[in-house]
């Protein structure tokens, strides 16, 4: 057993390596748009802490002993090599390193070899111009992230948020909002009023509001955009012929809409997004948050396993449609004080992940409960399955799709016996598999999965994805 002195130390040690990171990757997210994470967790705006909790993650995740003197080597290399613009998982990339280092010369030229198809220096992004149609829970959240994911390498550029209402009441409200949120907390950066020129400068970047009632009637050519992508999350334009309104617009190009929408492509990134051609189209869906948490998990399992039938049932946190106290609303029970009841109510995502996985037609239903807590969801997957498994080979299967493939920044494997809804705040995963909770029939054929999301940061990111996607500005991955 080490002695205080050797372990304070050691310590010492592992918190100048975890800074020494933070500094390398703050330097690569700015100056060069290389973004790394450990086994999908950002690493960007981290503290030491946080830097060394995820490598003890990495250790139990993968079950090698990844450690940050680790990390820090393969992230050293990286900044000194020549790979452009991406995004690099430095979690794999150590655990390959630990398996193969005797087959390179050092860790340079693993760098080299691994990372050869990202290493021209050329590759340039012309960044996309973005407008945000509406500004509620998700328009904000995705502010946030817009304005956070500044730099020499930007993708997505925040242009213009269209408004109800501009006067100068609302513009401060708006900021107040925006800085300041009951569940995500305070944003970390400046925003500033400029009532004048009717913006918000957030992070020094001016964003101009812009007061509109109908779609169409907005130029947005007057403010230098031009082929932009805007975002609609109000959710009110659902189908084809009204979305298109947007398109009518001067300045717009390409529309994706934050809820399901009807006779456009509905995408959940990670699973179907490369059966769409995106050039052919200018409307996409990027469907709900239920959705895109239970269809990544659905995918795995279909392809596995198979799946005969099953239900869903999603214990979904309340929503800003459902009243403060009783009163009156056009859906069943959902009149009935949010925060007090829990709410039996329908929900789209059984119909939904037939969108995305058309095999599963006609073998799914589902329904949801609301319940009072303002963010932070779980979806249980009740299912019966044409191969027999048990609990360790359907976690391990799990396990195996978020380290490597399509669905690896979808799924966030939890080993934690003690996850509840307040821990996936903050997530950036859509969903979030819940290993210990796992059950198998006695069989083999029924299993029950449990699967949390962050119902709005979660779902936000996949927007986010799916933008970079559709704007073609996704940068070169190496998960």
């Amino acid at each position: 057993m080490a002695s205080y002195k050797e372990e304070l130390k050691a310590i010492i040690i592992e918190e100048r390596a975890a800074i020494e990171l933070i500094k390398i990757t703050s330097d690569l997210s700015f100056e060069r748009s290389i973004e790394l994470t450990i086994f999908r967790n950002q690493l960007i705006d981290k503290r030491c802490s946080e830097i060394l909790n995820l490598h003890e993650y990495a250790k139990a995740f993968v079950e090698k002993p990844i450690n940050i003197l680790e990390t820090l080597a393969i992230a050293k290399a990286i900044a000194e090599s020549n790979i452009a613009a991406s995004k690099i998982d430095i979690g794999k990339l150590t655990f390959e390193w630990i398996k193969e280092k005797d087959l390179y010369e050092n860790i340079e030229t693993f760098i080299i070899e691994k990372l050869k198809f990202i290493e021209d220096k050329n590759i340039q992004v012309e960044p996309k111009d973005v407008i945000l149609f509406g500004f509620g829970r998700i328009g904000r959240l995705l502010a946030r992230e817009l304005m956070s994911q500044k730099g020499k390498g930007e993708q997505l550029r925040l242009r213009v948020i269209v408004l109800r209402n501009i006067d100068d009441q609302s513009i401060i409200k708006r900021a107040s909002l925006l800085s300041t949120d009951s569940v995500h907390g305070k944003f970390p950066g400046t925003v500033i009023t400029d009532l004048e020129n009717k913006a918000l400068i957030i992070n020094g970047h001016s964003v101009k509001l812009i007061k509109a009632s109908k779609p169409e009637e907005v130029d947005y050519t007057k403010y230098e955009i031009n082929n932009a992508l805007l975002i609609d999350n109000t959710g009110v334009y659902r189908d084809k012929q009204a979305l298109t309104r947007h398109l009518k617009a001067a300045g717009v190009s390409k529309v994706l809409l934050t809820a399901p929408g009807n006779e456009i492509p509905n995408i959940v990134f990670g699973a179907n997004h490369l059966k769409y051609d995106i050039d052919s189209f200018d409307i996409f869906s990027a469907a709900s948050c239920t959705t895109n948490a239970i269809t990544p998990i659905l995918k795995v399992v279909n392809d596995k396993l198979g799946i005969e039938k099953g239900h869903i049932e999603t214990i979904h946190a309340y929503t800003n449609d459902q009243n403060l106290v009783d009163n009156m609303h056009k859906k069943e029970r959902r009149g009935r004080a949010a925060a007090l009841n829990m709410v039996i109510t329908n929900t789209g995502a059984g119909k939904a992940v037939v969108k995305v996985i058309p095999e599963l037609e006609g073998k799914l239903t589902a329904n949801a409960v609301r319940v009072p807590t303002p963010n932070g969801s779980l979806a249980i997957l009740n299912l019966t399955l044409q191969k027999a498994t048990n609990v360790n080979d359907i976690n391990n299967i799990m396990k195996q799709a978020a380290l490597e493939g399509e669905l690896v920044e979808q799924i966030n494997y939890s080993l934690s016996n003690e996850l509840v809804s307040t821990d996936i705040v903050g997530n950036n995963a859509p969903a979030v598999y819940d290993s210990p909770a796992t059950i198998s029939s006695k069989d083999g054929k029924s299993i029950v999965l449990y699967v949390w999301y962050d119902n709005e940061y979660g779902y936000s990111r996949q927007v986010m994805r799916l933008a970079k996607y559709i704007s073609n500005v996704r940068r070169p991955m190496n998960y």
